[in-house]
């Protein structure tokens, strides 16, 4: 069907909630109508987000259950009860209907005969791939759009593992959506379900035992007991799901000098103090720093919704705060794991460093002066879920620490998604090993560009929206590929990874090689100077991202080469 016929689908739909009869009222123009009914909403191996309203191009309660009643197909499709009983857990953060979404999730698996574990309220998502694997679930599902703006949602699948779904059962489930009809979907009534131990609340014992793996990211408790102890940090959850486990976790870690910026601190979808909820965001640390200013505080910690990214700002010597990249963040957490377990001897021989194609080489550098592996992986938590899964059975590696450069960390493998509750408590541990030292994590940071050089790294975002905003991001993905640069900012192209087709061409010789990664719609250039630029296309929003990274003897350097990158960049763009 075209958009018309959807639109007049839903339009003609006698038993339409309220809510979504009175946004379907609300599209005015053809051209509003068309964005909500032109295509399915996307479902990938993310997931699925988008803006909350009517349309098969919204978040709403049907698209919801079909979603969830593609999961149910391909857990029926084993023939196996045991699957069944196994069940899925969900969770939900602070957004509009993330409530009611998770409770309808959990009525249409009830009526295939799938016991649904339900959070008693929201929590955040590495606790949702924690209870996975705690209650040996076959599947969860998080409700959630991270760090969007307030009239999102969305909805995510994780394996039996506790990463989301790979992308084989993803794709099965992306199938079977497509095949159901959303009006069709059999939703059961959750008192019958409840009577037959189909549904069932799920809440504080979860969390105890979350809570005591958190535990085990600590290092060096000493440090914390006589230097942590009151020492004083600033934490605010963004009006969503951190304060309630984040808050235990800290003082159970030893940190009892923790502020929350109370006008943050509860729960509200609205987000009423940021324009977007998201720790990259200096403007959304804004509340932080000032509280931090007026009590003396060393660190600023802040979390986007659903808990799993962490963005910080620290002190610097002038007394004014700073946010930190997600990439610098990764480099001095990394720094301190391995400098930290090495003078407890408990840093094993065959510990890795994970990170994403995009992230930067900055923590990888200090990784490779302790002797420790970098393994680069595709964008997404999933692949270093992945990484983890492997070495579990090979036993080839262990894992010490994983990282995005979009503020996503793992320390410990219990969860198997960025964790900010870990990167909290973590976070905390470093600015106790710097004071102990009689300096700041920023002092710190400057420690490790002066010894391994100064980095510096910048994406950039493109959004098109509508109907020519896909065709017009392949069209650019297509320009880089085929027109493709033999030089960034004066600075000349050595090669071209193409994930895409699993082929990397050397420009100095000419040759192709293959790759082993899983294909993926990504370009990197490789530069003379060991810069590099990567071009992709996100995987659950209408966005194109270009990713730099650069490295200078100064940082004036550094900051010059990244400005001149950036300018050639956005000329293919136009």
């Amino acid at each position: 069907m075209n958009w018309k016929e959807n639109y007049e689908l839903w339009q003609n739909k006698p038993d339409l909630p309220a809510d979504l009869k009175e946004d379907l009222n609300n599209l005015k123009t053809d051209a509003e109508k068309e964005d909500a009914f032109y295509t399915p909403l996307s479902f990938g191996t993310a997931g699925m987000r988008g803006i909350l309203g009517a349309g098969i191009n919204r978040m709403n309660i049907y698209t919801v259950r079909q979603a969830t009643e593609g999961l149910a197909r391909l857990m029926d499709s084993f023939n196996d009860e045991a699957i069944k009983q196994r069940g899925v857990v969900i969770s939900y953060d602070s957004r509009h209907y993330s409530r009611v979404f998770a409770q309808e999730a959990g009525k249409v698996l009830g009526s295939h005969g799938i016991k649904a574990y339900v959070f008693d309220a929201l929590r955040p998502t590495p606790e949702l791939s924690f209870a996975v694997r705690h209650l040996g679930t076959y599947a969860g599902i998080m409700i959630t759009a991270s760090h969007n703006p307030k009239n999102y949602n969305g909805y995510k699948i994780y394996g039996e593992d506790g990463g989301q779904m790979p992308p084989k059962e993803s794709d099965i489930i992306t199938n079977e959506i497509r095949q159901a009809d959303m009006f069709a979907v059999p939703v059961a009534e959750m008192t019958s379900l409840q009577q037959a131990g189909l549904y069932q609340v799920v809440g504080d014992e979860i969390d105890q035992a979350y809570l005591k793996n958190v535990q085990t990211v600590s290092i060096n408790h000493e440090l914390i007991e006589t230097v942590g102890r009151d020492m004083k940090l600033v934490y605010s959850p963004l009006h969503g799901t951190g304060a309630a486990i984040a808050g235990p976790a800290l003082e159970k870690a030893g940190f009892k000098n923790v502020t929350m910026v109370p006008e943050q601190k509860e729960p509200n979808g609205d987000f009423p103090t940021v324009k977007l909820p998201n720790p990259e965001d200096p403007k959304a640390l804004a509340m932080g720093i000032d509280l931090a200013k007026a009590n003396g505080a060393d660190v600023v910690i802040a979390v986007d919704p659903d808990a799993d990214r962490m963005g910080t700002a620290v002190r610097q010597p002038s007394g004014e705060y700073v946010l930190l990249t997600g990439n610098q963040i990764g480099a001095v957490m990394m720094h301190y794991i391995l400098t930290a377990n090495q003078a407890a001897h408990s840093l094993p021989a065959n510990g890795v460093l994970v990170k994403s194609i995009v992230s930067s080489e900055f923590a990888a550098d200090i990784a490779q002066s302790f002797g420790v592996q970098t393994i680069n992986v595709l964008t997404g938590f999933k692949y270093i879920a992945e990484q983890i899964k492997e070495y579990e059975t090979t036993r080839a590696h262990t894992f010490l620490f994983g990282f995005e450069e979009s503020y996503g960390y793992l320390v410990k493998p219990f969860a198997r998604d960025k964790d900010s509750i870990q990167a909290t408590v973590l976070m905390a541990e470093v600015a106790a090993y710097y004071k102990s030292l009689g300096k700041t994590v920023y002092d710190g940071v400057q420690e490790l560009f002066e010894k391994y050089g100064y980095f510096a790294e910048n994406t950039q975002s493109l959004t098109f929206d509508g109907v020519d905003g896909k065709d017009r991001i392949e069209k650019i993905i297509a320009n880089f590929r085929e027109n493709m640069p033999v030089a960034f900012g004066g600075i000349k192209v050595e090669s071209l990874q193409d994930f895409a087709r699993s082929t990397e061409l050397n420009l100095l010789t000419q040759k192709m090689t293959s790759m082993t990664l899983p294909k993926a719609e990504v370009l990197k250039y490789w530069l003379s100077d060991g810069s590099w630029v990567a071009v992709r296309p996100s995987g659950t929003e209408p966005k194109i991202k270009f990713y730099v990274g650069t490295k200078g003897a100064t940082a004036e350097q550094a900051a010059e080469k990244l400005a001149a990158i950036q300018a050639t960049i956005q000329e293919y763009i136009d």
